[in-house]
């Protein structure tokens, strides 16, 4: 099926915001970059900030379907996925283009907790730890939410390391730091 020319429209967006940043990116840039007119755009989205809603909203959905997928593919265990997500991350980090988390981007740039795309990206975040707390419960830590707090924070410190570009392997080695806290939480 045919992509419509909202959903177009999203998809070149996201991309711009992504690579040029939300409040860099103007309603002329977007234009520009996307080959669709202001108009056009206007006539699908009232404000810039409605069109960023619907590319984070894309961007979660999609990004939450690939790493959940990719932790399945590479994990046979809940143990095993969790451990996997790191090795999904190395992948992600080793894409061209990777220019780190837009969810992270997104809340920095609006940063006010009441703003719809903090929200938002907040949410997102929010569903990948109702997602990793599931998994280490399956696997049977005690304290699964702990363990998941934990192993969020280590996935997003390799994001940004990566994004920064301050280590070789970030991915391995936050995934060095999670076998450690797996063998805490669920014994050798």
């Amino acid at each position: 099926m045919r992509p419509s020319k909202r959903d177009e429209l999203v998809e070149k967006a996201l991309e711009v915001f992504y690579h040029n940043g939300f409040h860099a990116t103007g309603m002329d840039m977007l234009a520009a970059r996307t080959g669709i007119s202001k108009t056009s755009m206007y006539k699908h989205f009232r404000t810039k900030e409605d069109l960023i809603l619907a590319g984070l909203r894309l961007r979660d959905k999609e990004f939450r379907l690939w790493l959940f997928r990719r932790m399945e593919e590479l994990g046979s265990t809940p143990r095993s996925q969790l451990m996997a997500m790191f090795d999904a991350l190395k992948e992600w980090f080793a894409q061209d283009g990777f220019r780190g988390c837009m969810f992270i981007k997104a809340s920095a740039e609006y940063q006010e907790a009441s703003d719809p795309i903090f929200k938002l990206s907040a949410d997102h975040k929010r569903l990948l730890f109702v997602y990793v707390s599931e998994l280490a419960a399956r696997a049977g830590a005690a304290e699964p939410e702990a363990l998941a707090r934990r192993l969020l924070i280590l996935k997003e410190g390799a994001i940004v390391t990566a994004h920064l570009r301050l280590g070789e392997n970030p991915a391995k080695d936050a995934k060095a730091v999670a076998k450690i806290l797996l063998a805490e939480a669920l014994g050798s």
